[in-house]
């Protein structure tokens, strides 16, 4: 074991990325914490002074007279009424009525001094510090649900800046010659101008059409960033980074344009060009803020993966199947399955690429899987997960789609799961290079057991979290919690390996154990380059669907065919497009308000169509010439070691297996969940 002592120097732009990240990270956990402390804050002074609500702030002493004179203020009040009477000649004064009046005011007038005083006695020390603890933290969570949005853009624009600076943005390939960065530093450095421009007259346009301006604060925000991205590019376009080759050709540099400029590139094009509506990149661009609490989760949820890439879980669960001594092919398929329960709280399979595909290929490797069933395996890791409970983005089509309740989605979901690990494991069966193998129990069992013993002390944290967070805040895993307690628990596996490196020393004594400190640092750069890259490309997402939906493409489309048939693959290559160029919450927004109308008239249910849907992004995610779902593995897993496995030898199908295994899978599962359905219907 190798233990780091004096950490390496650090350069400002690490500074600028972890910092910042992490103070942002912790203080949206902190926010969404403080929400469910604060419910529980409010019943624990419940339960220890009746009546707090009266208690949590101080009730002033009324103004009034208890101890009024009625007698003197009824003989006030005639004669003023008398006065009145010569000038106006009302009727006379009603003695009576009036002292039945001031009675029941100074009765009031006693009650409220009364609650005053009782309040007063109430508020002792002990109640004067817990509100005002309850107070802070109601505070905290009022303040940061604000200013979500702020917080979304300081995230955004942070990590973006960082992963320009790093050359990391997704991309078809690094940035690896002096032509390659010459290129992509030009492209990014239009793109951003021009984003910086629509951006600005977005600004001009609001101000000018509306007297009050609900979010004034994300414009220069966003100015701001888009300005810096552009000084950036300036600064990458005269100083090449060190280390990097001579040369290059511009076919490769052309490749090595992120993905968010090009997609920039095509929308300002019809934005600037066609339509003239220079703000158009801005304006469909804030969509992402309007969303901004789903994005932020992303955000946590990528932070959470790069936590959990600094402890030694992973591997440990993987050492779980060892002693089975399992083909490379059945241990891609547990892969799959095991790694759909963290898809489904993530929801998104290239978040969990991004948040754990490193993991998944390093153990599949060392097993014995081979590079291209690995790169396969990877890239599908989340594509089966999609659909179960409690994925985010089957709640936000139940949301947009009162057609369809997320209990249907979720039993169908749970079908479409099935269909496609069998699927799936029908065809590496099929493609198997060696016999499918699985040791005899009797020898397997014992190691495997010994080999669950490492694995308590993570349970016992994770369960221990939980149990807190249940009984403490009320708050469970589900789709609402689990971005704010899922970091929580795996900053618990961090701290524990970090207080108890032995058993690491024992089982690895040539692995680096970092410090606390160097574990977080670590996992909040990478975090930042993922974020800035991932969260750009959402962005410009919303931009393309903008474009599809103003240009009226889909309206070329027919909107009603002859048979079902004819609409089924009509939609499907539809979707599949959409799936090849658009993040899976912009799809779904885009494909709410055009292509479902059209799945509904011509008669395919709402629930089928959606399941469909789904299935047909995956596909379109690891569908060349795009494959975002590749890029994000070949991100994680390194493009030395993606060309490694390129270069591999074998039959057409071995040498292309990372791109056919996942291809033919969801095919084969996309027909499935497409064409069973109407035929059961039919029959």
């Amino acid at each position: 074991m190798v233990l780091t002592g004096k950490l390496p120097k650090r350069r400002w732009w690490e500074w600028f990325a972890t910092l910042p990240v992490f103070i942002i990270l912790l203080t949206i956990i902190l926010a969404g914490n403080s929400e469910k402390l604060h419910a529980q804050l409010l019943k624990a002074g419940e339960y220890l002074w009746q009546d707090y609500f009266l208690l949590r702030d101080d009730i002033a002493s009324p103004e009034c007279n208890p101890n009024l004179d009625i007698e003197a203020e009824l003989n006030k009040l005639d004669a003023e009424t008398d006065d009145l009477d010569m000038l106006f000649d009302d009727e006379p004064f009603n003695r009576k009525a009036a002292r039945t009046s001031l009675e029941k005011s100074q009765a009031l007038c006693v009650e409220k001094h009364r609650l005053a005083e009782n309040n007063q006695a109430r508020v002792t020390f002990a109640v004067k510090i817990f509100r005002s603890v309850e107070k802070s933290v109601a505070a905290i969570s009022i303040l940061t649900h604000r200013k979500q949005r702020e917080i979304l853009l300081l995230l955004l624009f942070i990590c973006a800046i960082t992963c320009s600076i790093r050359q990391q943005h997704i991309a078809f390939k690094p940035v690896i010659t002096l032509l390659d960065q010459r290129v992509s530093a030009t492209a990014q450095l239009l793109g951003n101008i021009l984003l910086l421009i629509s951006a600005w007259n977005y600004r001009d346009k609001v101000f000018q059409a509306s007297a009050v301006v609900d979010y004034p604060d994300i414009f220069p925000l966003l100015i701001t960033g888009f300005a810096i991205l552009s000084a950036v590019s300036v600064y990458l376009l005269f100083k090449p980074r060190s280390g990097i080759k001579p040369g290059g050709t511009i076919t490769h540099a052309l490749l090595a344009t992120p993905l968010y400029v090009i997609m920039a590139l095509f929308a300002a094009k019809y934005f600037f060009l066609t339509e003239g509506h220079s703000a158009g990149l801005a304006i469909f661009f804030s969509l992402l803020i309007d969303q901004a609490g789903l994005f932020l989760n992303i955000g946590l949820y990528i932070w959470t993966g790069m936590l959990l890439k600094q402890t030694r879980l992973g591997e440990r669960l993987f050492n779980v199947f060892k002693p089975w001594r399992m083909s490379p092919e059945v241990l891609a398929f547990v892969a799959i399955v095991i790694m759909a329960l963290p898809t489904a709280y993530t929801g998104a399979s290239g978040i969990i690429i991004i948040a754990m595909g490193a993991i998944i290929y390093k153990e599949l490797r060392r097993v014995g899987a081979r590079r291209q069933l690995a790169l396969a395996a990877t890239a599908m890791t989340g594509s089966a997960g999609v659909v179960l409970r409690p994925c985010l983005l089957v709640v936000l089509i139940a949301a947009l789609n009162k057609e369809v309740v997320t209990d249907q989605l979720f039993d169908w979901g749970l079908n479409t799961f099935f269909t496609t690990i069998m699927v799936f494991w029908f065809f590496v069966f099929l493609t198997r290079q060696e016999k499918i193998r699985i040791a005899p129990a009797r020898e397997a069992f014992p190691v495997f057991v010994q080999a669950l013993r490492p694995l308590v002390p993570y349970a016992v944290i994770l369960i221990v979290v939980y149990f807190l967070y249940v009984f403490l805040l009320n708050a469970y895993l589900d789709e609402f919690s689990a971005p704010v307690i899922l970091p929580v628990m795996i900053l618990g596996l961090v701290i524990y390996e970090k207080l108890y490196p032995k058993g690491i020393s024992a089982e690895s004594p040539q692995r680096e154990v970092r410090s606390f400190e160097a574990a977080i640092r670590s996992a909040s750069s990478e975090a930042s380059i993922h974020i800035g890259a991932l969260l750009l490309l959402m962005g410009l997402s919303f931009v393309l669907g903008g474009v599809v939906e103003r240009s009226g493409l889909l309206g070329f489309f027919p909107h009603h065919f002859d048979s079902i048939w004819l609409a089924l693959v009509f939609l499907i290559m539809v979707l599949i497009g959409i799936g090849m160029v658009m993040d899976p919450f912009g799809a779904v927004v885009l494909v709410s308000g055009t292509v479902a109308q059209i799945a509904y008239k011509n008669g395919i249910e709402p629930v089928h169509f959606w399941m469909m849907t789904l299935v047909a992004f995956e596909l379109g995610y690891l569908s060349p010439p795009v494959a975002l779902n590749h890029l994000l593995t070949k991100q994680m897993v390194g493009h030395a070691e993606a060309t490694i496995a390129a270069q591999g030898g074998g039959n057409f199908w071995y040498r292309h297996e990372r791109i056919l295994l996942p291809l033919i899978t969801m095919t084969t599962t996309l027909v499935l969940v497409s064409v069973v359905p109407i035929l059961a219907a039919e029959w």
